[in-house]
C-alpha cells in the first residue's frame, strides 16, 4: 500500500492486536481482566479507523477496485452494495 495514512494505521492496529494478545496471555489476566479489555477496545479503535481511512483512501480504493474477488468487511460491503 502506498498510502502513508493506510500504512501507520495499519501499524498501529498490528500494535495494538499485539498489546492486546499479550494481556491475554499475561500471569495477571486471571486477577483482572481490566487491563486485557482496554487493549481489546484499543484494538478494535484502531482497526475501525483503519477501516474508516481505506473507505475515503485512493490508494486502498484503487486496490479493492483490482480485487473484486476480495473478502471485504461488512462496513465494506454496506459501501459497495
Amino acid at each position: 500500500m502506498n498510502c502513508p495514512i493506510c500504512r501507520d494505521l495499519a501499524q498501529a492496529f498490528e500494535a495494538g492486536h499485539s498489546e492486546y494478545i499479550e494481556a491475554c496471555s499475561s500471569a495477571s489476566y486471571g486477577i483482572s481482566k481490566r487491563l486485557a479489555a482496554k487493549k481489546n477496545v484499543d484494538m478494535e479503535r484502531a482497526r475501525y479507523e483503519l477501516e474508516e481511512h481505506r473507505l475515503v483512501c485512493v490508494f486502498a480504493v484503487g486496490v479493492l477496485a483490482l480485487l473484486p474477488e476480495r473478502k471485504l468487511s461488512t462496513s465494506l460491503r454496506r459501501l459497495a452494495a
